[in-house]
């Protein structure tokens, strides 16, 4: 991430914050050309940065209740879900923490 010196860092920055606040247990390992990889019992999600985004893929995201609107990208699948982040774009801070903690909770179930 420090790489990155330009808002796609924050923005990881701040993602990588609420997922270790949501999963302190959560493990982070950098795959596939640079990517970081969280898990808890399997991939809750990834955060790959593009030239105009930041993309939070999550591995089940289909299966997760998502009240707050936050998946905005990859809805067409039933497996994968993503939120698409732009510069300047705000992100809910507790609606996405809901998510990670679903999303632990669904692997950590089998």
């Amino acid at each position: 991430m420090a790489e990155l010196s330009d808002w796609r860092g924050d923005t990881l920055a701040r993602i990588r914050k609420h997922i270790k606040q949501a999963d302190p247990d959560v493990i982070e390992e950098w795959k596939w050309r640079g990517v970081p990889v969280w898990s808890h019992d399997g991939i809750i999600c990834t955060g790959e940065t593009y030239t105009s985004q930041v993309k939070v893929t999550f591995a089940k995201g289909a299966s997760l209740a998502d009240p707050a609107g936050l998946f905005n990208a990859s809805l067409d699948g039933n497996t994968r879900c993503a939120i698409d982040i732009r510069e300047g774009d705000a992100i809910g801070e507790e609606a996405f923490i809901a998510l990670i903690r679903e999303a632990v909770q669904l692997n950590t179930r089998g």
